[in-house]
């Protein structure tokens, strides 16, 4: 049953005294007390529709059936106008007095591979597996904050809107992101964003940092590694630009790193491979360092290239294809979002930090659009591999954060007396 404010059109009109909009004023109010037992009996709901949300399998590029899974959830909850985009992201509403939005986020995917069956379990009041935490942690907060804010009844001044993202992890690119901030018509709407992703509520995300991901392929003719011994090879020249690369000094400010992630060639041992390739993560606080990095790259490819061709007989060709491009960008110092963050922070207790990473929030940052990245609450670790776990230990807390921040940005409204 409802147990606050009555979200009719005459009150939205007409019975509303005055607007809410920080953490100390909500905190402060009756109301309060009834938000935080509301999000604490909805824990096993939480646990249980996690756990259903990790069992769909969700590898990037593959969301759709989590997806559905969400709005399904989403529409019973009583949310406005909920559907997917053209890029598979799931949007839904909760309309307020003003049309413009605050929006809160979570992606959909997981690093899980196409075709692995996901199971769950339990030991010692933890649970098991893969994207439990990342991202099933986010999704299930995102959950939580439209129930609770639905049984509430409440009334806010901006509108909220809900999403569940794709392609936030590895080649998605921040895919999903970038669709739904696409439109100048949502760019203008849109006031803020918090992005939900993972357990851990002691960091607030507020610095995108930058990547940039590059495949290299080298190609050449091929052949039998006893008859056609001397021809070029492009494992060879692979590996000489990697061993050139990992000698390359990289600065520790601004603090800028090259991985190869990925390296393949070769269909037999007694074969001269007719190509190979590798696929490359360059990561900067600065977008320069990452552009000079990339340039780097691609000398090293070249020169170990030409280099092959001058030994061997026979013609290598190389191509370089940038696969993802995360820009780096920050949240300003004085920016209400950051300031409404660290004022719940403080009244609920939380010693957080600062970090920069690289996640959804990236696109809106790069846009000037106010956002930061935030957990879900709870523990979590492994994450990324097939002994990920959560624990939801903590998860009120994190929730708790999450629901004051999204009231004091939207603007709690007050009815009269």
């Amino acid at each position: 049953m409802p147990f606050l404010l009555s979200r009719t059109d005459a009150a939205l009109a007409e019975g509303v005294s005055s607007v809410m909009d920080a953490p100390s004023q909500i905190v402060g109010h009756p109301l309060w007390k009834l938000l935080a037992r509301s999000v604490a009996e909805h824990r096993n709901w939480l646990e249980q529709v996690q756990i259903e949300l990790t069992r769909i399998p969700a590898p990037t590029f593959h969301e759709a059936e989590r997806a559905a899974f969400l709005a399904e959830r989403l529409r019973e909850l009583g949310l406005e106008n909920v559907r997917c985009d053209e890029a598979g992201n799931v949007l839904a509403e909760r309309p307020g007095r003003n049309p413009r939005w605050f929006a809160l986020t979570a992606h959909l995917d997981t690093v899980v591979p196409v075709g692995t069956k996901v199971e769950v379990r339990r030991s010692n009041g933890r649970i098991y597996a893969p994207g439990i935490t990342d991202n099933g942690a986010g999704l299930a907060a995102l959950l939580g904050v439209a129930a609770i804010l639905q049984k509430s009844n409440l009334a806010t001044d901006l509108s909220l809107l809900f999403v569940g993202n794709v392609g936030e992890e590895g080649e998605g690119d921040l895919c999903g992101m970038r669709h739904l901030l696409a439109s100048a018509e949502t760019r203008r709407r849109m006031v803020g964003m918090l992005v939900l992703d993972g357990s851990a509520v002691d960091h607030i995300t507020v610095a995108g940092l930058g990547s940039q991901r590059c495949l290299v392929e080298i190609t050449g003719p091929g052949g039998h590694s006893w008859k056609d011994f001397g021809r070029v090879s492009p494992l060879h020249a692979l590996a000489r630009a990697v061993a050139h690369l990992s000698e390359l000094p990289f600065p520790a400010e601004p603090r800028t790193t090259l991985n190869i992630g990925m390296m393949q060639s070769g269909s037999a041992v007694n074969s001269i491979p007719h190509s190979a390739w590798m696929k490359v993560d360059i990561r900067s606080t600065r977008v320069e360092e990452m552009e000079r990095c990339s340039r780097a790259l691609e000398a090293a490819v070249r020169n170990a290239v030409q280099q092959e061709n001058q030994r061997g007989s026979g013609t290598l060709q190389v191509k370089m294809h940038r696969i993802g491009e995360r820009p780096a960008a920050e949240l300003p110092p004085d920016s209400r979002l950051l300031a409404t963050l660290q004022e719940a922070d403080r009244l609920l207790g939380i010693a957080s930090r600062l970090e920069r990473a690289s996640t959804d929030a990236n696109i809106p940052l790069s846009l000037g659009i106010e956002a930061a990245a935030v957990a879900g609450g709870g523990l979590g670790g492994d994450a990324h591999t097939p002994n990920e776990w959560y624990d939801p230990q903590g998860r009120d807390l994190g929730l708790q954060r999450i629901l004051l921040t999204v009231l004091a940005m939207a603007g709690l409204l007050q009815p009269t007396a």
